[in-house]
């Protein structure tokens, strides 16, 4: 396979010629601010956190959709890139329902390491307060869309690693969310395994275990990418 060369923050890099830019960034060691991209599953661009300037685009691109082209000057950490980044997470916590110190998540969910970490420390914006519900009709697990960030992880995963086809994405704007099977509570949803992948891949305090408290939500989403990767080299077959 072609290899194409290219610059990123001034240093020239190399990759695959069907590489992503974010593919390129990780291999090179050059960290990007990720919450829909999940090793594994193929990416989507939802999020919009991993934009970059590449010179001769006016445009912000999404590292985790665009292909590395052949000399192509990658920029992933200017001013620009910085604000739109935490203007993006200001709008996810003024979206919805985000209370830190009681979330199940709180001390292990991404969009609070984003947050810290791209130096949010208020949010300008009106808080919309949504009145969204709290499926805990499953018996092992359970759904907060007050806590949603939409990034689909859960969705894809359902899919495209289990094959179950269970969630999936209804609405339009802000009455955007996930759903299982026909908008049917969680219990009743037939196509579901009860696998837990989709528990497993969420970045906040969306999905979650019945039963676990605020802080006690730790993943381990490496299962996840053990599982692709095994399929692909067909590690399983007798």
């Amino acid at each position: 396979m072609a290899v194409k060369t290219l610059m990123i923050d001034g240093r020239q890099v190399s990759a695959q010629e069907d590489a992503t830019v974010l593919q390129a960034c990780q291999e090179a060691g050059i960290k990007l601010p990720t919450l829909c991209h999940l090793d594994g599953v193929y990416d989507v661009g939802a999020c919009r956190l991993c934009l970059v300037e590449v010179t001769g685009n006016n445009k912000l691109l999404p590292a985790c959709t665009t292909r590395v082209r052949e000399g192509m000057d990658i920029h992933t950490d200017s001013p620009r890139l910085r604000h739109y980044r935490k203007l993006t997470l200001e709008l996810l916590f003024a979206e919805r329902n985000h209370v830190c110190s009681v979330c199940v998540s709180n001390g292990h969910c991404e969009l609070q390491s984003l947050a810290a970490d791209c130096g949010m420390d208020h949010v300008r914006y009106e808080y919309q307060a949504p009145r969204w519900p709290v499926d805990q009709s499953h018996a092992l697990y359970g759904m907060d869309h007050n806590r949603c960030i939409l990034c689909t992880r859960c969705v894809r995963v359902c899919w495209h690693i289990e094959g179950a086809g269970t969630k999936n994405v209804a609405g339009r704007g802000a009455k955007c969310e996930v759903i299982t099977d026909l908008k049917q509570p969680w219990a009743d949803a037939d196509t579901c395994t009860s696998c837990g992948k989709c528990v497993m891949s969420c970045p906040t305090g969306a999905l979650f275990y019945r039963g676990a408290s605020a802080g006690e939500m730790v993943r381990d989403r490496t299962r996840l990418e053990f599982i692709v990767t095994a399929r692909e080299k067909q590690q399983w077959n007798a």
